[in-house]
């Protein structure tokens, strides 16, 4: 392994210079970028339509090619599944990464290229363990394996396009070398029923020396249980002593930290955040002293912001140069996967703007509004916090809708938890959220004011597995797949609280 490991420091040091220099010039690299993926798309059917032979300016480019969203675009995914080519992307395409649908769509299918593959998302893989690498020098990393947890993909080979979880098309995809550093072997990660995957995975790493473990926290905490069983060890400390690092994306850690801090006791594993998604790789923790996120300049990403206030009318954008640190902005990218202008629906806040740190703050349409209230993710998760330290409970799952006005009756939101340390009083437990969001939302203290529109909220305690049971019966387990966390209606709870009425 020395031999291993001297190759891997030189290449993360070569590395680190790159990261440096878009740090110091991000302006100038994410030009270069733009003039790349425009250059790129021009004879394209896509870039035809809009001229991009002719753009030579940023604001040109704005003032063409209006922002995106899936169902927008959708005709021409369709088409490329189909098995047309040059239509939003030079390269061939075959490999869709199938994510959570729109409001129209139960999945929708994100274009996945060669481009895409190699300067996006491998290179923030990479990127992931050089940042965690620089941070602790002393890292034993490369003397185990590491666990990733991947989804699945479907192979018909009547139809021309390949769909699944987008960890699963890079598993598929990964150089052969990269299996001598993982377990289990690809056969079992990429298996598509899900309790039998959990099964052989468990099987097939509990005697190997696992040191590194990476993928969705609640998703992870499911097999790392079912390990433990599996194998009859007491702690994670006894199946993995050398266990260093947990990379973890997807939903927002702070409900789970506590729990896998007792987990791993007396182990001090590292966490250490990304924030990948099927259209990017953007975001990786950089220090061990915050756990905001750098954004990544160089994966072939042309980034655009939109202020909250402009989200309704998709417009106008801004630069990366003229963001300031503490507002949120919604998301806007041009990638190398054929993505342009596109509304990813993510909304994240700069934490500093030299060099671009920020943190994701939640999804422009996960939100509850149905009073005025304008509850985000960002003030869900702070409370939920709050409210978890001052019960000394812990939270496994949860989801939140409104109650609407009947009658008499005023509105609420209802809040489903499933805790896996519930609080002793579960009154004292909704005080304290309710008072949370009014001190960080000024527009739900105002609807709070006296009851006048809205109510404390309504929490209850589901049983233990209710969501695992409710997203198996929505054929959403494992991979990439979260439970929706605020909703604008009760579509969700709904379902929810009648499996939990069948169950009984």
């Amino acid at each position: 392994m020395a031999v291993i490991n001297s190759i891997v420091s030189w290449l993360m040091k070569k590395r680190m210079h790159q990261i440096e220099l878009f740090e110091r010039y991000p302006h100038e690299v994410q030009l270069e970028w733009f003039s790349k993926l425009i250059d790129s798309a021009k004879g394209t059917e896509w870039g035809g339509k809009y001229g991009y032979s002719s753009i030579t300016t940023e604001e040109e480019y704005r003032n063409r090619v209006p922002i995106q969203e899936y169902d927008d675009v959708k005709p021409y995914i369709e088409r490329l599944r189909k098995g047309e080519q040059n239509i939003l992307w030079p390269s061939e395409i075959r490999w869709f990464a199938k994510s959570s649908g729109t409001t129209s769509d139960k999945s929708k299918y994100i274009p996945v290229s060669q481009e895409s593959m190699d300067d996006c998302h491998f290179k923030g893989g990479k990127d992931m363990l050089t940042l965690y690498c620089n941070n602790y020098p002393d890292t034993h990393l490369f003397d185990g394996k590491t666990l990733p947890l991947a989804g699945s993909y479907q192979e018909d080979e009547t139809k021309y396009a390949r769909d699944g979880d987008l960890s699963a098309i890079l598993t598929e995809n990964l150089p052969a070398w990269a299996e001598f550093f993982r377990a289990p072997e690809r056969s079992i990660a990429l298996m598509s029923e899900w309790e039998e995957k959990m099964d052989k995975i468990a099987k097939a790493t509990m005697n190997e020396d696992i040191t590194c473990i990476s993928a969705v926290p609640s998703w992870m905490m499911v097999l790392l249980k079912h390990t433990l069983k599996v194998s009859g060890k007491k702690s994670i400390a006894e199946l993995w002593p050398n266990l260093e690092v947990f990379f973890h994306g997807g939903v927002n850690f702070t409900p789970y930290r506590q729990q896998y801090i007792e987990m791993f006791k007396p182990l001090k594993v590292n966490f250490w955040e990304v924030y990948n998604a099927s259209e990017g790789f953007f975001g990786i923790q950089d220090s061990f002293s915050s756990n905001d996120l750098l954004l990544m300049l160089d994966y072939g990403i042309y980034y655009e912001f939109l202020p909250l206030e402009n989200l309704a009318d998709k417009g106008p954008c801004i630069s990366l140069r003229d963001v300031k640190a503490g507002e949120s902005y919604a998301l806007v990218i041009s990638t190398s996967g054929g993505l342009w202008r596109y509304l990813i629906g993510d909304t994240i806040k700069f934490t500093s703007t030299d060099p671009y740190h920020f943190i994701i703050t939640g999804r422009t349409r996960s939100f509850i509004n149905a009073f005025g209230e304008e509850l985000i993710m960002d003030n869900a998760e702070k409370a939920l916090k709050m409210a978890c330290e001052r019960t000394q409970s812990v939270i496994v799952e949860y989801t939140a809708a409104p109650i609407y006005m009947q009658g008499d009756a005023k509105g609420a939101h209802e809040w489903l938890i499933e805790f896996e340390k519930e609080p002793e009083n579960m009154n004292y437990f909704s005080e304290v959220l309710d008072n949370t969001l009014k001190l960080l939302n000024s527009d739900y203290e105002a609807k709070r004011y006296k009851d006048m529109t809205l109510t404390i909220p309504v929490v209850r305690s589901l049983p233990k597995g209710t969501f695992f049971k409710w997203m198996k019966q929505r054929g959403r387990l494992g991979g990439q797949n979260k439970v929706p966390r605020l909703s604008n209606d009760r579509k969700f709870a709904d379902d929810i609280l009648k499996l939990i009425i069948i169950t009984k």
